[in-house]
């Protein structure tokens, strides 16, 4: 429900100013009158979540967010002071969003609801699972569940960007220092060659002709990498079941770990909570990262839906995890037994990425290696041609 801000005089004069929600302008302006108040101005609240989008290190904050509200929720203090007491905690995005949180609060929605007017913060589960709470006035320990959820998520992400950085690392000082030698060695030592009349190996052929590529038609390749990058990302837009459905193929099983590991966690977390079967499946589906996954995901609620059973409903998953839902189906814990799932595919998930850089890093040491000879042999062989022309 939107909120609006007004101003305006009550009965004897004096200045009043408020915010309250409504489903429409006409309907704010309405609630303000009915509170005796001559409204002077009403505009609607304007959410600035596009900029908050993209703000990673205030998405961080969340998990160590939601943890102190929690603590103070299950310390006693009431939820208004709770929400004061975060907003003067912290500082900037934190503060005005808390504030505004508060101030949804204390019109009359609940937190739930408050926070469904910034998707961009808090995801669906989020909001689905504080609802729960709300309901069955457990609000402090679904809480403390979201900050053990979230910090599980957030730990999974910073193991993947660590990975990354030295492969990363790698190619960028190797890209550097390749573009170096073609820009400023290689055509300094080419010049020797130009006199002779002899024909040169192939090998300092091409030499000549990539160091030419670097010095004279740079903005060709400049123009290549980012229609390459457009095309990617227009691909990616358009197509994207088409390369989920690739990285599925990956050898080493990385992607599908960390896929069924996310579906298995947030599943299980979502059926702990107390939300049902299909509202649990519809939003773990959204969490998988995979929409091939999600698709499986979905089709398979259809068939929950109907009267069929998890287990026997889910397509593309491996037959372990199926069995794994069959016994939890059977026992009635199937949400302790998808924790326990998460954790050893998380577990794998981190073998595997060890697995695959210590493959990586060595395979790029001898990558530039090979780089590096072809460049000496290139430079080489004409030299012995005109050693042997002098003797």
């Amino acid at each position: 429900m939107p909120i609006f801000h007004y101003k305006g005089y009550k009965g004897d004069g004096s200045a009043a100013a408020g915010t309250i929600e409504a489903d429409s302008l006409q309907a704010a302006v309405s609630t303000v009158k009915e509170r005796n108040i001559f409204p002077k101005e009403v505009t609607e609240h304007v959410h600035r979540q596009s900029a908050w989008r993209f703000s990673s290190n205030n998405l961080e904050l969340l998990p160590a967010v939601t943890r102190q509200l929690s603590t103070l929720l299950s310390a006693g203090v009431p939820l208004m002071d709770a929400l004061r007491s975060l907003s003067e905690e912290n500082r900037g995005f934190w503060r005005s969003l808390l504030v505004e949180v508060r101030e949804r609060v204390a019109s009359g929605a609940s937190l739930s609801r408050a926070l469904e007017g910034y998707p961009a913060i808090f995801p669906d589960f989020y909001t689905a699972m504080v609802a729960a709470g709300e309901q069955s006035g457990t609000l402090d320990k679904i809480l403390e569940r979201l900050a053990d959820y979230l910090e599980k998520q957030s730990a999974i992400k910073a193991k993947v960007r660590i990975s990354l950085i030295y492969p990363v690392f790698m190619m960028v000082v190797g890209f550097v220092v390749l573009s170096f030698l073609f820009v400023f060695v290689i055509p300094k030592i080419v010049k020797i060659f130009e006199n002779t009349k002899n024909a040169l190996p192939l090998i300092t052929v091409l030499l000549i002709a990539v160091s030419n590529l670097f010095v004279h038609y740079w903005w060709i390749m400049l123009g290549m990498i980012m229609a390459l990058g457009a095309g990617m990302k227009n691909l990616n837009e358009k197509r994207r079941d088409l390369i989920d459905a690739w990285l599925l193929r990956i050898p080493g099983n990385v992607v599908q770990s960390l896929c069924f590991s996310r579906f298995s966690r947030t599943l299980g977390f979502l059926l702990e909570g107390g939300l049902p079967m299909l509202t649990a499946l519809d939003l773990a589906s959204k969490s998988v990262g995979n929409l091939v996954l999600e698709k499986s995901v979905d089709d398979a609620a259809k068939k929950v839906a109907e009267g069929g059973r998890l287990s026997s409903s889910i397509e593309g998953f491996p037959p372990v995890l199926l069995q794994l839902i069959a016994t939890g189906e059977k026992s009635g814990k199937l949400a302790t037994i998808l924790g326990k799932a998460a954790d050893s595919y998380e577990e794998e998930f981190g073998r595997r990425v060890q697995k695959l850089l210590s493959l990586l890093e060595p395979g790029m040491i001898v990558f530039m290696g090979v780089v590096v000879c072809l460049i000496v042999l290139a430079v080489l062989l004409p030299m012995f041609q005109l050693n042997q022309l002098i003797k």
